[in-house]
């Protein structure tokens, strides 16, 4: 007998930027503990996942985190008054903040969540990586934080190129010299703001950790995988699951010094002389969860075990050698199913 749940979800842009929604969708699906009714919240009108077949059972535009926290919040407690909502997985970080700062207000409304506390998502900005490194003694390249574009040249002074450029929120750029950087500084500031991140260039391996930790300490789940092909916006588009016991205790180190409560990534760079550091740590379920659900932990379920009470066992394994390989193909869909969300505001 598997509970009866409606779960709201953000992340339905399955493109060559993807959301992470549609793996945590395929997670839920797959639960052996949930029968679940899934609602799609999309800020976009295309968003691949609303389409889908299977995938959602009802869709709802949402305003951007841009327009305002409370905006946002509130058209979440309006979907709430007319499609109850027993749990809410959030997927962006630049969305996190708005619903960790309701988070009262979600759980008096009926809303579940079950996210990072507001300290340990400041805590591990990019911007503030280093101070983050020291705090917990962790490996961590140099970076500094700049809101100018003057600042530019005097990097050479902290700095060799090449380095890489970062948004606070999301996007990666290696730049060579310093007219790559004003560009990059360009397009990411315009994007999602200042600061922008200038950070050393570690040359190695890249290779991540998909964890849960439930908020006492303890990880309930982590799968480390090395990216086997990279697009052009720095995606996996295939990772292989890694038996590196190096990284497993990395992850359960970071989650019970900071007590962590809910999804994580760990973006790590292995270099020549096999040294691990910490590139960024992402507040949430990563795009390529599903990898993890392959392996034989299924993080999107414990998350919704954690989020309403339930108790979760820790994983002990994962399947070692397994792959994913994302693909394309094109989804054919009626005018009138994309006219009708984007007139009445769902589907």
């Amino acid at each position: 007998m598997r509970t009866k749940i409606t779960v709201a979800l953000t992340g339905l842009n399955n493109t060559d930027n993807p959301g992470p929604g549609v793996p945590v969708i395929r997670g839920i699906r797959e639960s052996e503990a949930f029968d679940p009714r899934i609602i799609g919240l999309a800020y976009e009108n295309m968003e691949p996942a609303i389409f889908m077949d299977g995938m959602v059972d009802k869709t709802y535009q949402v305003p951007y985190p841009s327009e305002g926290s409370d905006v946002l919040v509130n058209r979440i407690l309006e979907i709430h008054q007319k499609d109850p909502i027993d749990v809410l997985i959030p997927n962006f970080d630049a969305e996190l903040y708005a619903f960790m700062r309701s988070e009262q207000v979600l759980e008096k409304a009926g809303i579940k969540t079950f996210l990072p506390t507001l300290e340990q998502f400041e805590e591990r900005h990019k911007a503030d990586l280093p101070d983050f490194g020291k705090k917990y003694n962790l490996t961590v390249p140099f970076s500094k934080p700049i809101t100018r574009l003057n600042e530019i040249a005097d990097l050479e002074d902290d700095f060799e190129y090449p380095l890489m450029v970062k948004g606070k929120f999301y996007d990666a750029y290696l730049a060579y010299n310093e007219e790559q950087v004003r560009m990059h500084y360009n397009k990411i500031s315009a994007k999602w703001g200042v600061p922008v991140i200038i950070q050393e260039f570690i040359k190695g391996t890249e290779v991540n950790v998909v964890a849960l930790g439930d908020g006492k300490g303890n990880t309930i789940g982590a799968v480390p995988m090395r990216k086997q092909y990279i697009t052009d916006k720095g995606k996996a588009w295939s990772g292989i699951t890694l038996d590196d016991q190096r990284m497993l205790d990395l992850t359960r180190r970071i989650i019970k010094t900071m007590q962590w409560r809910g999804g994580m990534e760990l973006e790590l760079m292995k270099s020549h002389t096999n040294e691990l550091y910490i590139i960024e740590i992402n507040p949430r379920i990563p795009a390529w969860v599903y990898l993890a659900v392959g392996a034989g932990q299924n993080i999107p379920e414990a998350l919704l075990k954690l989020a309403i009470g339930m108790e979760v066992e820790p994983f002990r394994d994962y399947r070692v050698g397994k792959m994913f390989i994302r693909y394309s193909y094109d989804l054919i869909t009626d005018l009138t199913a994309f006219e009708k969300l984007s007139i009445l505001g769902e589907l």
